[in-house]
């Protein structure tokens, strides 16, 4: 009898649904205040109202947050997995935030969460398998929202999340009669929850072909306000990734060769086009130029999309890449490595300090300003390393390669960030060596302009007024070039200035040839000084990007573009040039100026108690670098700092919280694939 009851109703369910999946299909949604989202109509308001306290309880007791979605089927994409984490992501939920989505109709399921998050990949696993689906299968909806709640409970506590029985569902362990009476009463729920579907959808069709729904924006009803700051921590995170995942192919390079690391170059190059793409929308939205409400807000969707193009691109290659070095496999030969490594950075570590001092001795302080820290920074680097490698080899001996994997991963990226902090001493010493160089062969430029012009008649007065205030400028230039303080940057910003004053006044008397060699002349000494200021701002914000926010890191990749096209145009196009060096020297300056901001607020005016001898120390320094990412900070940076780029192992879950970065996406959701019940 229990045979044909469901035969009975396997009929009349695919009577009730037979033309109804498209018009049911359900792009991500936008969640509000509740935490519990139903469009299926599975649960009665009394449901809804026990589900949602008992969410809001989790929030207070564990510290993590879950929201439940009801849709009948999955659209725009298409998959589980897909579609919880479009919808994560486009509602902004962070690292310790989840999202467990339900296809009541495919019957499909997926619990969203970050890598990085409190809780692994594999306790979301044994969610997942041993308590949500059970009760799915059970058809206890509102009991597998509670079954996912008490399983994030019990992994935040350092359980392993699953559990033994049905899984929490109160479906699992129906007698025969029960379930036969149970499953009738779900059928008649389930016509009743079509039938009113349909009603309240047909009214809203206006326009195309009858049955079709309009196309649905996610963000739609997301406030300005707060799409700006999505967007703003979309970009920061991701340009984390790119950052960590450039310094990961760089040891994968050093290790494999060039043949070996080309797909993840690849992969790496057009994540790059995307986010260099949405830096100019950003850079667009930040200038001077007012916009109107529809243009910010489809700026700021499109930023929100390449970033998660760029994203997505990264973590696609991931899995591929983590099999390419095998941490977990070869761990032992791999901690011999990073300790040879280390001990060279380290061998290192005293001459970049004696060299910042030779500096110190000769410009002034605002001149080394991107890297008056840049020692102390590396030692803390160098000490956090040597704490991970301690672990690292500890590890190995207990048998718990894994764990070694993880630890082996942060020492690499703290050496690696401890040799980015020491060239960055010697190489902004060649800079500002160049710089004075030009600086001088400009002042002999000028003079003879100067000479020139005195030359000149001069029936109005004008000219007179020229040669004294430039040379003025030249006279303070030549101050910046002498002495135990010494400023060529800031010299030669007030050379530009003067040069481009004088030529302005002699152009009438100079040939095309002429203008042209003076061009030339001129965008030589601004190229220099635009190169010094990209690449110190490029090093700081990379050694300190855990503490940088959009700002910054947009006006450099502004100012990194205008640079190329200054160079483009260099040896055609002198005078074309011009606007686009002087572009990127701005930027630059901009940005390192946003970036020192960022860094002030995040230390407190200190770098974390003024030294790096204590692990505490270390690990902020770990922080600050980008080489651990902290779960614990939020989900984004908009304004402040938190989120990152993506998890190395365990979803961040050793120590305390923190992990190191991997080649991947930023901020990207896990991609477990979910399931069918």
């Amino acid at each position: 009898m229990r045979t044909r009851l469901m035969l009975a109703l396997t009929a009349a369910l695919a009577i009730v649904f037979g033309g109804a999946g498209a018009a049911l299909a359900t792009a991500p949604v936008t969640l509000d205040s509740a935490r519990v989202l139903d469009q299926s109509g599975v649960l009665s308001q009394t449901q809804v109202a026990s589900v949602d306290s008992e969410l809001r309880s989790l929030s207070t007791t564990a510290g993590v947050d879950l929201w439940v979605v009801y849709v009948p089927t999955f659209s725009d994409p298409t998959s589980p997995e897909g579609w919880a984490n479009a919808t994560a992501e486009a509602n902004g939920l962070g690292p310790n935030q989840y999202l467990l989505a339900i296809s009541t109709d495919g019957r499909q399921y997926c619990l969203s969460g970050y890598s990085q998050g409190p809780v692994s990949e594999d306790q979301l696993g044994q969610i997942e398998q041993q308590r949500v689906r059970p009760a799915l299968a059970g058809g206890d909806w509102a009991g597998a929202a509670t079954a996912a709640a008490a399983g994030l409970a019990d992994a935040v506590k350092g359980g392993s999340g699953g559990t033994g029985g049905s899984g929490g569902g109160s479906g699992g362990a129906l007698a025969p009669i029960l379930l036969v009476i149970v499953v009738i009463a779900l059928a008649a729920l389930v016509i009743v929850i079509v039938v009113r579907s349909r009603r309240k959808k047909t009214p809203a069709v206006t326009g195309g072909a009858a049955g079709t729904d309009a196309p649905h924006d996610p963000l739609a009803q997301v406030p300005t306000d707060e799409l700006r700051r999505r967007a703003a921590s979309a970009l920061v995170a991701t340009d984390d990734a790119l950052k960590t995942s450039e310094q990961e192919l760089g040891f994968a390079r050093a290790q494999f060769g060039d043949a070996a690391a080309a797909e993840f170059a690849q992969a790496l190059a057009d994540a790059k086009s995307a986010l260099d793409q949405a830096f100019v929308l950003q850079q667009q939205l930040d200038d001077a130029t007012p916009d109107t409400e529809a243009d910010v807000r489809t700026w700021n969707a499109q930023i929100l999309d390449l970033c998660a193009r760029a994203n997505a691109g990264l973590d696609e290659k991931a899995k591929a890449f983590d099999e390419l070095r095998q941490l977990e496999q070869n761990a032992p030969a791999a901690l011999a490595r990073v300790q040879a490594l280390r001990a060279e950075v380290g061998v290192r570590q005293q001459p970049a300090a004696a060299a910042l001092a030779v500096l110190q001795g000769a410009y002034a302080p605002a001149a080394l300003a991107t890297i008056a820290d840049n020692p102390a920074q590396a030692a803390q680097d160098l000490a956090f390393a040597d704490a991970q490698l301690t672990a690292a080899q500890q590890a190995i001996t207990s048998g718990d390669n894994a764990g070694a994997a993880v630890d082996i991963r942060a020492a690499e990226d703290a050496v690696g960030q401890a040799d980015l902090l020491q060239k960055a001493i010697a190489k902004l010493g060649t800079d500002l060596g160049k710089a004075e160089t030009d600086a001088a062969a400009l002042i002999a430029d000028i003079e003879h302009d100067i000479a020139t012009a005195s030359g000149l008649p001069d029936t109005d007065g004008r000219l007179a007024g020229v040669i004294a205030t430039t040379r003025g400028q030249v006279d303070a230039a030549k101050a910046q070039l002498t002495g135990p303080a010494k400023q060529p940057i800031a010299a030669l910003q007030s050379l530009d200035a003067a040069n481009a004053q004088i030529d302005a006044t002699l152009a009438g008397v100079r040939d095309a040839q002429a203008q042209a060699q003076r061009a030339a002349q001129q965008l030589n000494a601004l190229m220099t000084q635009a190169q010094a200021q990209v690449s110190a701002a490029e090093d700081f914000i990379t050694s300190r990007r855990g503490a940088i926010g959009a700002q910054a890191r947009t006006r450099l990749a502004e100012a990194g573009a205008s640079l190329v096209q200054a160079r483009q145009l260099q040896q055609t196009d002198p005078a074309a040039a011009l606007p686009y060096a002087q572009r990127a020297n701005d930027l630059a300056a901009q940005a390192t100026q946003a970036a020192q901001a960022d860094v002030g607020a995040f230390s407190g005016g200190g770098m974390f108690g003024g030294g790096s001898g204590g692990g505490g120390g270390n690990m902020m320094g770990a922080v600050l670098g980008g080489i651990v990412i902290n779960s614990l900070l939020g989900g984004g940076r908009g304004g402040g700092y938190g989120g990152g780029s993506r998890g190395g192992y365990g979803g961040g879950s050793r120590g305390g919280g923190m992990g190191p970065g991997s080649f991947g996406g930023g901020g990207t959701r896990s991609r477990r694939g979910g399931g069918r019940f």
